[in-house]
């Protein structure tokens, strides 16, 4: 019996990619919108925010609290994701880990309170839903490559 593939590659570069492209917008909103807020089309505008609670401003609890469900969740993002022998899954549980690492990272190195207390740089404001950045919108797409996967192999 063979070994079965893994997707290493797809995994970690997925993640890499989400990571570096949610930190360069971060690092865009942080000067850009310092002081602005722009308007796009209908209710769409880019505005800085900094947010203390979960993806899309859910409360689920302190900073920390939050930080440490990240941490847990990585973890076994991390797992599954070398066991992957799908691509699609590779894909999408990398892109969810990209997503929960952008976030996670302003939790560790952004200014805050306490242990991984710092705030999440959100900037997409839609004005009828909390405002979110990329690695929010990646944990999502990520969600949506995992069912798409799962329905193209059933």
């Amino acid at each position: 019996m063979a070994a079965p593939r893994r997707h290493l590659g797809t995994f970690f570069g997925a993640a890499a990619i989400v990571v570096a492209l949610d930190q360069l917008t971060k690092q865009w909103a942080l000067s850009a919108l310092a002081d602005r807020t722009v308007d796009l089309v209908g209710s769409l505008r880019l505005r800085l925010v900094f947010n203390d609670r979960a993806a899309f401003s859910l409360d689920i609890g302190s900073t920390t609290t939050v930080a440490l469900v990240g941490c847990v969740l990585v973890t076994a993002l991390v797992v599954m994701g070398v066991r992957a022998e799908e691509r699609g899954w590779a894909l999408g549980l990398g892109i969810i880990l990209g997503g929960a690492l952008g976030n996670l990272s302003d939790r560790a190195f952004r200014e805050g309170d306490g242990f991984l207390g710092g705030r999440v740089v959100d900037m997409v404001d839609v004005q009828w839903w909390p405002v979110f950045n990329l690695a929010d919108v990646a944990l999502w797409l990520g969600i949506g490559v995992l069912i798409v996967s799962t329905r193209k192999h059933r």
